[in-house]
């Protein structure tokens, strides 16, 4: 469940408008050009280069050799291997060409270092098509005891790509100290960045003529004719603010529209927020899509769209289009353009307004009185007062009626615990003439917003032509939202379960269960909708991940003098957990060194987000683009990191290319032979996993146009191409009991029938793209897919949420529900970074590099999820632990010396005995 492929690359079409704590300013003199330069605000802004760092607090002792103000704080540089290793900013946007800089730091140096130890101001200079510079700046010499203060000064004849300040220099081993960098211009002509300059202050607006003043200047038709107005329509349409606004006519194209090119204006890195002011006329088109859209063409030539936002427009009043963008490498061409309107129908501009975006301030943690965890929140559930409490939604019948199951359903049971009987009532509907019909209950003052609510009931449907589908369903407000689906065939009890979570305040807020057919009757009984306590929950699975996770370990230590080591000193520390947590990646990714850097630190496996699709691979028919494939294959070799090849097919008819699409059954049949030679054979071995034909359970293209067999085809073909991958199924809404398409139950039946007609079926991907996700409902689908005996994947996971907070909770139960379960054997995240994901508010990093909760809570588990321990060796030369799957580094610290030896735990039932020859 995927967008489509022309904003795949950027298409976060929330915009964020709060001010930004300590942003670059417009040219004054003396301007510090640093952000976060005294550390005030953790290390945002600041990147550590191959090495760790962190921000010592103003009330800390950390060093008490070294004393600093009140209220001061500081970083330290840590876990150093290379004397070049040091904190960085990206000051690109800052400097220019031709000024010179003044650069004033505040340093200090801690360790086993002898006397005194150098630390160094450097510049590194990135050029697109030439070898990467360095230039020296200052250098000072700091002691164990106090600061020093680091003084130089740099210009640049030619302007830099990109300019990373950083400071380096002590030995290997010692930790870097920094209280505070300035660089400033002292000048305030030479440092100006108004006027012609290539750099905009973060409030200005970088579209020029942007309320058309001077007529249509800077601008001009993307395939078709743009003019200027004051008014149009015999004076019905004037503008909503200034004096002017733009048409674009004459438009035989959607793609058709007004743009200008701001090549220059943008730079890499930085997120620019997008505010247009726009209607449209003519054609009787009263309403339509209207899209801000950037076109980028890269240095090497390829070229890409980017989407920025979208809106409903009308040709009634104008409407406000708002969104974000950022670009990572330095295009030799940026375009920006409105389009999206059916041919002939024109495009009017009020004003166009881009400037670099403003930081939203981070998220607080919601603030939720008296939770009542576990409380049913539906009145007379049990039915003992009649119908109190409910009423028919439309013109049904409702009665008590006695039979219904008195225990509890599994998935409540698992949240609940123990819990007394239901009362065996249940509410019959009949005479219901619609499918909407059935019975309802308001719950307006008893939903807590940011609180997630499982819901759970047993239902059952009377006789029917049919399978039916039921649903628990919220009406909130004006919207509907799901809360559980199923799909009946038989005149058994099932149950239902589900979830939701309102986070914006309603005004009313009504359950009602629905879905049969017209005439069918619908019974409900035991309706519970309860907060659930996530915490606990984690208590267990913690528990669980434990038996499953970790192995017990003895260390059996050897050696010449091993007589000897008795009471020596070890400390086992784990270097890497060996699960498989990674993420998807796209090719313009990789332009961004701290995307790169995050990646690659904290994953160790990894997805393409749309480079090994057809649609991506021959987007025209006989044209292949394999570059974007390679290139991204080829960084994740050289980091070591394993790759999920995804996806040969994808069954979604919206997702196919127009020119297969048009292809008759034999031309067709041919393509997709073509493609999985081509694909197979390009890649051989190089894959660790294909996802086959995606999606199955919500389309069927190539099976209409095939035959059922051409899927099994797909499988037996690709295993006879390539005998290394694990094929996979993959798809979506099977884990959160929302979708009746692609329940547990329906997606097991399908790859039964795939492998009983000799499909080589070799795990099963779950997609998990979900909504307030509750545990036990999670691990109920793991436990029936489970069965099969395949291993399971989460294969695209995102959850999203404005408040970070929330959502790093519905990351965590993900993430500890698949860890937990025996069947899951890895977990990729669909994308972590702000504006290169396909759903709004679901990155763990946000645009320019930020970490927020969900980040932190990320790698706060994957922390979690790594042993140490220390200790001493036994008198039978022995030491033993229980750890986590993955490699480790002993260290023996005898009074002589001190020995490293490393070693791998690896999977397995008993206790690891692994020999360590000293």
């Amino acid at each position: 469940m995927e967008k489509s492929p022309i904003i795949a690359a950027n298409n976060n079409f929330d915009s964020q408008t709060s001010k930004e704590n300590g942003k670059r300013t417009g040219s004054y003199a003396a301007t510090n050009i640093i952000l976060n330069h005294e550390f005030s605000d953790g290390l945002n802004s600041w990147h550590p280069n191959c090495c760790d760092a962190f921000v010592v607090p103003a009330s800390s002792e950390y060093h008490k050799g070294l004393t600093t103000e009140e209220g001061c704080c500081y970083a330290v540089v840590t876990n150093r291997k290379e004397c070049w290793q040091g904190l960085e900013q990206d000051i690109t946007s800052g400097v220019s060409a031709g000024s010179t800089y003044t650069v004033s730091a505040c340093v200090g140096a801690s360790g086993t270092f002898q006397g005194s130890a150098e630390v160094i101001a450097t510049l590194k200079l990135v050029y697109q098509n030439s070898e990467t510079s360095y230039l020296f700046i200052a250098k000072k010499s700091a002691s164990k005891e106090c600061w020093e203060i680091l003084e130089g000064s740099f210009s640049l004849s030619t302007m830099p790509d990109q300019v990373i300040f950083y400071l380096e220099g002590p030995p290997s081993g010692a930790d870097l100290l920094i209280k505070s960098v300035m660089i400033t211009c002292p000048s305030s002509t030479a440092c100006d960045r108004s006027g012609t300059s290539s750099v905009s202050t973060d409030d200005d607006n970088i579209i020029v003529n942007p309320q058309f003043d001077d007529g249509i200047n800077s601008w001009s038709g993307r395939g078709c004719k743009v003019a200027s107005h004051d008014s149009m329509a015999d004076g019905k349409i004037t503008p909503m603010s200034g004096k002017y606004f733009a048409s674009a006519t004459e438009r035989t194209q959607t793609w058709n529209g007004i743009q200008q090119d701001i090549t220059g204006r943008v730079k890499r890195k930085l997120a620019y927020e997008v505010t247009a002011v726009a209607r449209i006329y003519g054609n009787n088109v009263t309403s339509a899509d209207l899209r801000g859209t950037l076109y980028v063409k890269a240095a090497d030539n390829r070229e890409r769209y980017i989407g920025i936002a979208s809106v409903q427009a009308t040709d009634k009043d104008w409407v406000k289009l708002q969104g974000k963008f950022l670009i990572n490498d330095s295009p030799s061409q940026v375009v920006v353009f409105l389009e999206g309107p059916p041919p002939g129908t024109d495009i009017l501009l009020n004003n166009l307004v881009i400037k670099h975006a403003s930081k939203a301030p981070p998220s607080s943690p919601p603030v939720i009185e008296d939770a009542a965890f576990g409380v049913n929140i539906v009145t007379n559930t049990s039915l003992n007062d009649g119908t109190n409490g409910w009423f028919p939604l439309g013109n049904c019948t409702m009665s008590v009626q006695t039979g219904s199951p008195h225990i509890m359903p599994p998935m409540a049971r698992d949240s609940l615990g123990a819990h007394e009987p239901l009362s065996g009532r249940y509410i019959l509907v009949t005479k219901r003439t619609q499918n909407w019909m059935g019975p309802a209950q308001m719950i307006t003052d008893k939903v807590k917003l940011y609180l997630t609510y499982q819901v759970s009931a047993w239902v059952k449907i009377g006789q029917a032509s049919g399978p039916q589908s039921v649903n628990v369903a919220l009406g909130v407000d004006s919207q509907w939202v799901n809360g559980g689906q199923i799909e009946i065939s038989d005149d058994r009890w099932h149950e239902i379960g589900g979830s939701f979570r309102i986070e914006k305040q309603a005004a009313k807020v009504m359950v009602y269960i629905q879905g049969p057919a017209a005439g069918v009757d619908l019974m409900v009984a035991g309706l519970q909708i309860f907060p659930v306590d996530r915490r606990a929950r984690f208590r267990h699975l913690k528990r669980q991940t434990a038996k499953i996770r970790k192995r017990d370990v003895m260390l059996k230590f050897s050696g010449s003098d091993s007589g000897s080591l008795h009471g020596t000193f070890i400390r086992v520390r784990q270097l890497q957990n060996s699960f498989p947590f990674g993420s998807a990646i796209s090719r313009t990714n990789m332009d961004n060194e701290d995307f790169n850097a995050f990646f690659v630190k904290n994953f160790n496996w990894a997805v393409f987000g749309n480079e090994l699709k057809w649609y991506w691979t021959e987007a025209q028919q006989g044209n292949f683009n394999y570059k974007d494939a390679d290139e991204l294959l080829d960084f994740c070799t050289k980091n070591n990191i394993q790759v999920r090849g995804h996806c040969i097919f994808w069954e979604v008819v919206g997702t196919v290319q127009a020119w297969v699409q048009s292809l008759n059954k034999n031309d067709l049949m041919t393509a997709v032979q073509n493609r999985l030679t081509g694909l197979l054979t390009r890649y051989k071995g190089k894959f660790e996993h294909y996802d086959v034909n995606n999606e199955m359970m919500h389309g069927s293209f190539y099976q209409d146009r095939l035959g059922k067999e051409i899927r099994v085809n797909m499988f037996k073909t690709a295993h006879q191409l390539d005998l290394s991958p694990i094929l996979f199924v993959n798809d979506y809404h099977v884990e959160d009991g929302s979708d009746t398409r692609s329940s547990p139950e329906k997606y097991i039946e399908h790859i039964l029938d795939l492998q009983e007609h000799g499909a080589p079926v070799g795990g099963i991907g779950i997609q998990g793209h979900i909504d307030t996700p509750v545990g036990p409902i999670v691990c109920s689908a793991l436990d029936k897919l489970g069965i099969l005996g395949l291993p399971i994947w989460f294969t695209e996971v995102d959850v999203s949420s404005d408040n970070e907070y929330v959502r790093a909770d519905d990351l965590e139960v993900m993430l500890r529900e698949a860890y937990a379960h025996p069947s899951v054997e890895g977990i990729m995240l669909w994308g972590f970074w702000e504006l290169f994901m396909s759903r709004p508010n679901a990155h763990l990093v946000n645009a320019e590099g930020d970490l927020n909760e969900a980040g932190k809570r990320y790698l706060s588990l994957k922390h979690e999820w790594l042993s140490h321990s220390h200790g001493h060796i036994d008198e039978q030369g022995q030491f033993s632990f229980s750890g986590f799957h993955g490699s480790y580094e002993v260290e023996v610290i005898t009074v002589s010396k001190k020995i490293t030896k490393k070693f791998v735990v690896d999977k397995g039932d008993g206790a690891l005995v692994i020999s360590i020859d000293l």
